[in-house]
């Protein structure tokens, strides 16, 4: 009897709740969402690694939400990838810890609403982004990045926003790549499941416990799943969105990030349903924003129109209320940035590093063997257009030279593998030239074979990435772009002079990135699985590879970059009028 009683009690109240959350909905409701993701550390309208101002950032991204909140209610989010690109985060994920962090001030400050977290901020390490989940007033989230201890969500898997008895649920996840790209200190501790098996398990417990208006997904992961080889049925996918789009019914809008491109698109998921998907590009450039339109009807049932758009944040100015609000922090940076480290006595070109031997990449490798003193060097161009001057050099000047806060590792590679990573290299970086008509890179094409224009950019478009375009030191070498795949290069012998062996065991300098598969260059080129590389490294610097390339120059204050590669291209006359040509096409100069 008391079990019939409680069990009615417990219907009753269901009913009534019911009855009084519809009752608080409004007839019609307008609430627009809105995404910004990659931001990469433009949060100032000022760009501190180039000392100048900025066409796009938070400040400005301030504007237009302000500019939105006249006649609709804002759910503000972000998709991850923001502590990661310029000095600003940088000085405060390492230099100023003991401050709250200025991304969590200005997303405080902004009122977001909820966040993903991306792979560059997994890199900064579980000091900073610990640190953030506590000085975030709003919820991190990433289903499937799960504790290896007690198998539960490290961060917050989804939250509810509630806005005029509407309820907007999100789902976050991450890209699963980030074991292939990062060392595991970065990341101890947690494991990263498959976007869509995670998708599957989240969203019926979602619409089941939570019953929302709204479903979105919050996704740090690209558009493209074929992107690296990669097709429909990869495990861990590493840009699974729309996969998970299309396979797992239940999805109103998923915004996503991480591939740095504009996306505004509709697909159908598995069970006829359209599925809305919106992403940026980087370095607040863009917010993508969906405009929902609710109504009930005289079932007391949520219906929905949803309208969807990318807006330029180049349009916007800064808000100076915003820019006041954090000038101390911006101050603070500034002079950070602006202390003297050494003078270059040669000016340094980022983009000759992609058409051939230069300058910069002599530096870089000089600089990974002065402090790992290992036979071999290993490193890609991780910028593209940058030019660091001739005279005084600044800390601001280290990002150009060095991207990202990669570690360095000193590896163990035997002759033939380090002969097959190179070949895989320049196999996705130099065409297989016929004549001296032909292209030396190797451009994106359409459907019938004309080089891809980016209009935005004014330029063609590379097929590969050039930040995976490795070159190595401490070897003597040739590329011949006459010959195909796993002939273009002959190794001659060590710079030394002395004989190079295929089957003798080489220390090699590599970035962390590189160290941990990223690229496939260890995988795909010289043929090791995850586990043989991990047992290949044999050591790593405790700090990120910048901090010690400061230091290196710091000591030796006067740096004049010897131009002595150890490589060549073969034939020279075919590649000197390929290069001529490319430029034209990249836009260099």
């Amino acid at each position: 009897m008391k079990k019939r009683i409680l069990t009615g009690f417990i219907l009753l109240f269901s009913i009534l709740h019911f009855i009084c959350y519809s009752q608080n909905k409004p007839a019609g409701y307008i609430l627009k969402i809105v995404e910004t993701s990659d931001v990469h550390g433009a949060l100032y309208n000022y760009d501190f690694i180039n000392d100048t101002k900025a066409k796009t950032s938070l400040a400005q991204v301030e504007t237009y939400i302000k500019s939105q909140k006249t006649n609709q209610d804002i759910v503000l989010m972000d998709n991850g990838d923001i502590i990661q690109g310029q000095p600003v985060v940088y000085y405060s994920n390492y230099k100023n810890t003991s401050d709250t962090h200025i991304v969590a001030k200005m997303l405080n400050y902004m009122n977001y609403d909820v966040a993903t977290i991306g792979n560059h901020d997994i890199e900064a390490g579980h000091a900073v982004y610990d640190k953030l989940v506590n000085e975030y007033k709003f919820p991190l989230l990433a289903a499937n990045a799960i504790r290896t201890d007690n198998g539960k969500p490290y961060f917050k898997p989804y939250t509810v926003i509630n806005r005029k008895g509407y309820k907007i649920a999100v789902l976050g996840l991450i890209t699963p790549g980030i074991p292939d790209w990062l060392p595991q200190e970065l990341w101890q501790g947690i494991e990263f499941e498959d976007m869509i098996e995670s998708a599957k398990k989240w969203v019926p417990i979602i619409l089941e416990n939570e019953k929302p208006d709204l479903m979105i997904g919050l996704f740090h992961a690209g558009f493209d799943f074929t992107y690296s080889n990669s097709d429909e049925n990869t495990f861990k996918n590493e840009n699974a969105s729309v996969l998970v789009a299309k396979q797992v019914p239940g999805f109103d809008i998923i915004f996503i990030g991480h591939d740095h491109r504009m996306w505004n698109e509709k697909i159908k998921n598995s069970m006829g349903k359209d599925v809305f998907i919106l992403g940026p590009q980087g370095s607040s450039r863009q917010v993508t924003a969906a405009t929902i339109n609710f109504s009930t009807n005289e079932k007391g049932q949520t219906e929905k129109t949803i309208k969807t758009e990318i807006v330029e944040i180049s349009n916007y100015k800064p808000d100076s209320i915003f820019i006041n609000q954090f000038k101390k922090e911006f101050a603070e940076v500034k002079d950070y940035v602006s202390r003297p480290i050494g003078q270059f006595e040669k000016t340094i070109l980022t983009n000759d590093a992609i058409f051939g031997p230069s300058i910069f990449i002599e530096l870089i490798h000089q600089i990974q063997l002065d402090i790992t003193h290992a036979d071999i060097s290993f490193t890609a161009p991780l910028s593209y257009n940058d030019t660091i001057k001739k005279g005084v050099v600044y800390v601001r000047d280290m990002f150009k030279l060095y991207r990202f806060e990669n570690f360095l590792y000193t590896m163990n590679l035997t002759g033939t593998e380090i002969k097959n990573y190179l070949e895989y290299s320049y196999n996705s970086w130099f065409n297989t030239m016929k004549d001296e008509n032909d292209h030396i890179l190797i451009f994106k094409s359409d459907s019938v074979g004309n080089p891809v224009y980016n209009e935005k950019n004014k330029s063609y478009t590379l097929k590969n990435n050039f930040y995976n375009f490795d070159v190595a030191a401490g070897i003597s070498y040739i590329v011949d772009v006459s010959k195909p795949f796993n002939q273009k290069i002959s190794i001659n012998s060590m710079s030394n002079g002395e004989p190079f062996y295929a089957d003798s065991v080489y220390t090699v300098a590599i970035n962390s990135y590189r160290g941990n598969g990223g690229g496939g260059l260890l995988t795909y080129g010289a043929g090791l699985d995850k586990e043989e590389i991990t047992k290949r490294r044999m050591s790593s610097t405790d700090k990120d590879f910048r901090f010690y390339i400061m230091q290196w120059i710091e000591k030796n204050k006067i740096i004049n970059p010897d131009f002595n590669p150890g490589w060549y291209v073969i034939p020279e006359l075919w590649w000197g009028k390929a290069v001529v040509k490319d430029k034209k096409m990249l836009n260099v100069k």
